[in-house]
């Protein structure tokens, strides 16, 4: 008799462990049924959002409010406005961005370790830190700053796409002017394409850039951040035959892919370095030079390739453009770029971006920093396991620049409800 009734407790306590699992799962279908899907990352460059001094001219410029930047500005002031598929869409009714949005590590006082220049901040939003590397060096070749030297590859270490691998989730790098003649610029076959690990620039011989109209090019390896790690830059190999070749593109391949909706979970978009804004082309730009130029070469490229998103199934079906900056500048002033009086840009543009109220784009007043990117993009794709990687662990996610339930949580994970 006792046996029997063990028995049944037994398989009640299982049917109650296996309606527990059912309730689970069908939580977490209905979560993705309505989160995030698809990722778009745009990395722009060196531009502070809001300063104290010299807003709108000279040689270090603010983004927010800057004529020089019409079109990121019509973003966030609810103007923007696009050609895709053939009608006018609103598209600052997508938008949400970050009005908090700080360096890494920044503190009221600015006492606190500065995280520069860029390659850090690129290493930081991969993998939550910035492992010790303060300089721009190339993965496999070493040079200056305060580790000269070093080899700025790292092996064997934790970070995002690492993650999505493991989980069966793909991402792609499409970076411009690599894998294409550097005479026309025209996109070499497949076949060729190779993982880019060093840095070039120069000027085509007869192509353009299909953005600025330019002749110059100029990739820079410190704005790849996927091409410091050994598990996805495949070795010191700069050959086709290296292993992770295909997971890199040249930004050409976005549009194609785009349009054959066979573009990756997770899409790392960098321009070159006149179409993210740090450097100004020879002639200038729009009849403008100096920062001014900087800052219109990216709005304008910006201006071109968020429409071409958008109209792409893979956006429409739950994804999320991020208009991403990497670090705070000294202003005219020469002050302290890691404290609290400067921000850094953080633009979502998503079918489920924070609603517009007042009939304007949402700016969330929460403490974000890149370890909040990164904490989402572990949230969106559910590799949350084994932990949050480096700060993404302390981290306010992106949850506020988005409508209830875009950024899942995984069941026994902290949150704010």
């Amino acid at each position: 008799m006792k046996g029997t009734l063990a028995v049944r407790h037994f398989g009640t306590l299982g049917l109650l462990a296996l309606l527990t699992l059912s309730i689970q799962g069908k939580a977490r279908a209905d979560d993705d049924d309505r989160s995030i899907k698809t990722v778009f990352v745009i990395a722009m460059e060196n531009h502070n959002w809001t300063q104290p001094a010299n807003q709108f001219s000279g040689p270090i410029q603010q983004i927010f409010q800057n004529p020089n930047a019409p079109f990121i500005n019509s973003l966030v002031n609810g103007t923007a406005v696009a050609l895709i598929n053939g009608r006018q869409v609103k598209i600052s009714q997508q938008v949400a961005y970050a009005a908090n949005y700080r360096s890494v590590l920044a503190t009221a006082g600015g006492n606190n370790p500065h995280v520069h220049p860029s390659e850090p901040n690129y290493l930081w939003a991969e993998a939550g830190f910035n492992f010790n590397i303060f300089n721009d060096a190339d993965p496999f070749v070493p040079q200056g700053g305060p580790t000269v030297n070093a080899v700025n590859n790292l092996d064997n270490q934790l970070h995002l796409v690492r993650l999505l691998t493991k989980a069966g989730k793909t991402w792609r790098s499409y970076q411009e002017d690599t894998d294409v003649d550097k005479l026309t610029n025209a996109v070499l076959p497949r076949n060729q394409w190779t993982v880019p690990l060093s840095s070039f620039s120069g000027n085509f011989v007869s192509g353009v850039n299909q953005f600025n109209g330019s002749t110059q090019f100029n990739y820079a390896a410190k704005h790849n951040p996927q091409v410091f790690f050994s598990d996805s830059n495949g070795g010191n190999d700069p050959t086709p035959a290296n292993p992770l070749a295909q997971n890199y593109a040249p930004l050409q391949q976005l549009f194609v892919d785009l349009t054959s909706n066979s573009v990756a979970d997770y899409n790392w978009i960098s321009p070159n370095q006149f179409n993210d804004q740090h450097t100004a082309l020879k002639a200038g730009f729009m009849g403008l030079t100096g920062d001014a130029a900087n800052i219109r070469q990216g709005d304008n490229f910006l201006s071109i390739i968020i429409p071409q998103i958008m109209a792409s199934r893979a956006y429409q079906n739950r994804g999320a453009i991020i208009i991403w900056w990497d670090e705070s500048e000294r202003d005219a002033t020469d002050d302290n770029p890691d404290d609290l009086t400067h921000t850094i840009g953080e633009i979502v543009i998503s079918p489920l971006a924070h609603p517009n109220v007042n009939g304007v784009p949402f700016a969330s007043q929460i403490f974000l920093t890149h370890s909040s990117d990164l904490r989402t993009m572990q949230q969106i794709f559910h590799v949350t396991k084994p932990l949050f990687l480096g700060d993404a662990v302390h981290a306010n996610d992106l949850s506020s620049l988005f409508a209830r339930g875009a950024i899942p949580h995984d069941d026994d994970e902290d949150r704010e409800d």
